[in-house]
């Protein structure tokens, strides 16, 4: 049985599937090249920058951040040339990574193992081998790359901070870090205008990313350098501070370092600004005090020392001088002051009677001289810094314009400085002081509040400087690698908080706590030197804590009285010995640091008829002359002659030619060698009255220099001297005493 076989498709079916198949391929053909042209006409961009990334090989032009100068144009920080070595791995021809690993390890003392591991890794084009080295090794590698024909180590230009001072201003100035970017101080707040921009290199490389050098494509966008600042700072003025802080911090032995501003108070500008111990910006990592580091490093838990370590760090970059509040003590009585005579509710001669203390509100509050002061006038008890009288005018001033003051002389917010870590004072509320007259009455003379030492001077430049509070400023001007200034930072004034008069009268009240009161341990001859002594008890560390009552002293002085332009405020925190006082050891450093910046900036001194009786003269060299023909020389000038020995010529005199000696002091001649040799101990004369001391150190055969004001004074004796006590000095040596209050003032 024969079955049919199926019949195939008619001529119709097979033209549809044709059609189909055709309708088919033009829609998949549409759709490629619709997605042809989107690649091309509408996404090309995206994907040509795909090709030329996976094309082209990116080399980073480092910009040079522009430097700091002081207001002399002295540099302060800078950037120098360096070099960063890196390889290009897919450059490296096979045999070589052994050799340039051995041969850089060499020279840049780095890992061979770790630059061997990096030299293997073919599919990389870029890795770091060392940042900051400098000409000398590049010229080694340069060299061994020439001799080598070596292919694949990278130089590419770089820059390094320098600060060529040191801890010079560090705590100002601050710091960068490896990729130079600022990490504190001035670096940090100017770091958009320090900075630069970086440029760019963009060249051809091939799939395994090696160099094409035939490869035309090549773009170069040039850095450019950053901004350079002009400071306020004054350079000599900043050592000038540095100096004698330093020389504090070592002398008294202050525990929780040490700091100081000089500031313009015409206009706001920072002379200077210090915190001792501080870092050196070129290794800010690096702590300064090896005892501490040593005791880091007895730390056996790994955690625990990397945390001590970074809370010392810390430690030693933080601006005192901005960053840390403390009680003011008497130095606030300014503003007390100042606020009291503006509203008219105290006069210069008004009366008040000190009995030792002032019952407010069934509390007894002591003043520093528990015996009391007696009558005594308002001038009297700025003078004698006396807490009675201040708290009866603050009181009297009451709980609203006492607050009203506080906000009015800044102290409510931060002063504004172009600084990082600013912070800001730590205040009553109105309603306590409305409700604690006895809170009210401690404020007045400065305790049970805390702020910053720069608010404490940026306001008390406005209580005498014609009553005008400026915005502090450490930034003068911002200016262009060819020193085109680009911007000037002008003087800003805040408001003016009390009257010119009453300002005036208030500077002239405080030249007297120089002349007359606590502060004569900051009297200069020549100058009229104005100031407020400072003694605050740490109330957060109490005796109960250590079992010693620690202290804050502080002192702050301006010059000159009649016209102030320039203030000094030095904070000592937590001296060794806690029995000392501002007026006995911050009013000296004080003094010393106003005395050099006058005479630096050019302020003539004039000398009244006392003072002139009292200079010192520079003894004339006799050495060589017949005895009484060097005597009578010496006698002329003013001094008293003591010759010793029997010989024909003088061969030795104590003091030596030149040296400062008192009038009327006494220049040993010394004619025979064996009496030329003869030394004696140093009596101890602190404690004692001008007089006193005089009539000790004569009579063991020294001269006596005074330091301080006041001498003819009660209550003035000798509270430190410049050669320790018993040390040994020849006959004729120039003991410099220093004389000055030595009660507790608050």
């Amino acid at each position: 049985m024969v079955t049919d076989m199926p019949a195939g498709p008619s001529n119709a079916m097979l033209k549809k599937m044709l059609f189909t198949v055709l309708a088919l391929t033009v829609v998949c053909f549409t759709i490629l090249l619709g997605r042809l042209a989107y690649l091309q006409l509408v996404d090309n961009e995206r994907y040509q920058t795909r090709a030329i990334d996976q094309q082209m090989r990116e080399t980073v032009i480092k910009a040079k951040r522009g430097s700091i100068y002081d207001r002399n144009m002295n540099t302060l920080a800078t950037s120098a040339s360096v070099w960063e070595v890196s390889l290009n791995p897919t450059n490296i021809s096979e045999g070589d990574e052994e050799k340039i690993a051995n041969k850089l390890a060499e020279i840049l003392k780095v890992d061979a193992s770790k630059v061997l591991a990096m030299a293997k890794k073919k599919d990389k084009y870029y890795q770091l081998v060392k940042r900051q080295v400098e000409d000398a090794e590049a010229n080694q590698i340069k060299q061994f790359v020439k001799d080598e024909k070596i292919k694949g180590i990278v130089l590419n230009e770089d820059y390094k901070r320098y600060y060529p001072y040191g801890d010079f201003a560090s705590a100002v100035l601050g710091f960068t870090g490896n990729d130079h970017q600022g990490l504190n101080g001035i670096e940090a707040y100017y770091e958009k205008y320090l900075k630069g921009t970086d440029g760019r290199i963009f060249s051809a490389k091939d799939a395994v990313g090696k160099d094409m050098p035939l490869f035309q494509y090549e773009t170069r966008n040039e850095a450019q350098d950053g901004y350079s600042l002009v400071l306020t700072i004054d350079e000599v003025i900043q050592h000038i501070a540095e100096k004698n802080i330093e020389t504090a911090v070592k002398e008294y032995g202050i525990k929780n370092r040490a700091t100081c501003i000089v500031m313009n108070v015409t206009n706001g500008e920072v002379l200077a600004m210090t915190t001792k111990p501080d870092f050196d910006p070129n290794s800010p990592f690096t702590l300064q005090d090896q005892a501490l580091q040593a005791s880091i490093d007895a730390i056996t838990d790994e955690n625990q020392r990397k945390a001590a370590l970074q809370t010392a760090r810390e430690a030693q970059w933080r601006n005192k001088a901005i960053s840390d509040t403390y009680e003011p003590g008497s130095v606030y009585k300014i503003i007390t002051a100042a606020s009291a005579l503006e509203e008219g509710v105290v006069h210069p001669e008004d009366r008040f009677f000190c009995s030792g203390s002032l019952v407010v509100n069934g509390r007894s509050i002591g003043c520093w001289k528990t015996v009391g002061h007696g009558p005594e006038t308002f001038v009297d008890g700025i003078k004698n810094s006396c807490n009675p009288v201040f708290m009866a005018v603050g009181l009297s001033l009451g709980p609203e314009r006492t607050a009203k003051y506080y906000k009015a002389f800044g102290f409510s917010e931060k002063t504004g400085i172009d600084l990082p870590g600013e912070t800001s004072g730590i205040y009553h509320a109105l309603s306590v002081l409305q409700k604690e007259p006895d809170t009210l009455a401690v404020s007045s003379f400065g305790q049970s509040f805390k702020i910053t030492p720069l608010q404490v001077i940026t306001a008390v430049s406005a209580a005498i400087n014609g009553g005008y509070l400026y915005e502090p400023h450490i930034v003068k001007q911002i200016i262009d690698s060819g020193n085109n200034v680009v911007e000037t930072i002008d003087p800003v004034v805040k408001r003016q908080v009390i009257s010119e008069k009453i300002s005036s009268e208030l500077a002239l009240m405080l030249e007297k706590v120089v002349s007359e009161g606590s502060g004569r341990s900051a009297y200069i001859k020549g100058y009229r030197i104005g100031g407020k002594t400072g003694t605050s008890e740490k109330l957060d560390k109490s005796a109960a804590q250590s079992g010693v009552k620690e202290h804050i002293l502080s002192f702050l002085g301006f010059a000159p009285a009649d016209k102030p332009q320039v203030a000094v405020l030095v904070i000592l925190d937590e001296p060794k010995d806690s029995g000392a006082y501002g007026s006995t050891i911050a009013a000296p450093v004080t003094g010393a640091i106003l005395s050099e910046t006058l005479s630096y900036l050019g302020f003539e001194p004039t000398y009244t008829d006392e003072e002139k009786e009292k200079m010192d003269i520079a003894v004339e060299g006799v050495v060589g002359a017949a005895p009484h023909e060097a005597s009578a020389k010496l006698t002329k000038q003013g001094l008293q002659a003591e010759i010793v020995g029997n010989g024909e010529k003088v061969i030795k005199q104590i003091p030596m030619a030149g040296q400062p000696v008192p009038r009327g002091g006494r220049v040993l001649l010394y004619t025979t060698a064996e009496e030329a040799t003869k030394t004696s101990p140093v009596p101890n004369v602190v404690g004692m009255s001008p007089q006193q001391a005089n009539k000790a150190l004569t009579n063991a055969g020294f001269n006596l220099r005074i330091v301080g004001g006041g001498i003819n004074q009660s209550g003035i004796i000798a509270i430190s001297q410049s050669m320790a006590s018993g040390s040994m000095a020849e006959h004729g040596t120039v003991v410099e005493v220093t004389f000055g209050v030595n009660d507790a003032v608050q």
